[in-house]
């Protein structure tokens, strides 16, 4: 049974979503502003968590920052703004997906399953490497964990999981096309800029200089690949 967290100081929202969401047999939580949802985050490891925004207390991006430092659990952001700053803002600070209001229940469901789908469906590693290690960077794909020259390094799930395609691929140049859809999967229907800002984001924890990168490169005019 999937556990949500759902976030917004609108009820009538909530009570909506909670209700479609109790259908699907999901098990589903509810804080209506930031610091409580921080200290439900806290308490319990969620499987998805639905975060507004506008928050009283403490905002979205806020909320978003803080569980990221001790948690990877999948966040999908809820914004009323249709501006695509605050979309890849959501995804800045650490969020998984973004759903712009008014949303169709529908599509809300649709990308909990395939984020649920994604995270069940972790093919054991077999017959390669569980870990991968070179130039001080070591990836440990069994307890995805990650270290920078002996210093633990805090990613995303899916900046873990694009640092593992490419790692897994040393010298393989993906398009951004095909990188959003085999880390987001084919029914995301986020563009590809998602793919820079979590490359940007990943180069920022693992590279001693971002600007110079090591590990995750960019071939120009194509896309990105791990120097194995």
């Amino acid at each position: 049974m999937a556990r949500v967290l759902i976030v917004d100081d609108e009820k009538l929202i909530v009570k909506g979503l909670r209700f479609s969401l109790e259908q699907e047999g999901m098990q589903v939580d509810c804080a209506y502003d930031g610091e409580e949802a921080l200290n439900m985050a806290k308490q319990t490891e969620y499987d998805i968590v639905l975060l507004d925004v506008m928050l009283p207390k403490m905002d979205g991006f806020e909320v978003c920052t803080q569980i990221r430092e001790f948690s990877n659990m999948p966040i999908i952001m809820l914004t009323a703004k249709g501006d695509d700053m605050d979309k890849i803002l959501g995804l800045e600070y650490g969020a998984d997906d973004y759903i712009t209001k008014p949303f169709n229940i529908l599509e809300v469901k649709a990308r909990i399953k395939a984020i649920l789908r994604r995270n069940t469906r972790k093919e054991p590693v077999k017959e390669k490497a569980k870990i991968i290690e070179k130039n001080g960077l070591r990836i440990d794909l069994e307890g995805r964990n990650v270290t920078v020259d002996g210093k633990a390094i805090s990613l995303t799930a899916k900046e873990f999981d694009l640092l593992e395609l490419l790692a897994s691929n040393p010298g393989k140049v993906f398009d951004r096309e095909q990188l959003l859809n085999l880390v987001w999967g084919y029914e995301y229907p986020g563009d590809v800029r998602t793919v820079d800002v979590h490359v940007r984001r990943l180069r920022e924890k693992i590279e001693p200089n971002p600007g110079e990168p090591r590990y995750v490169m960019t071939k120009w005019g194509v896309g990105y690949f791990y120097k194995g």
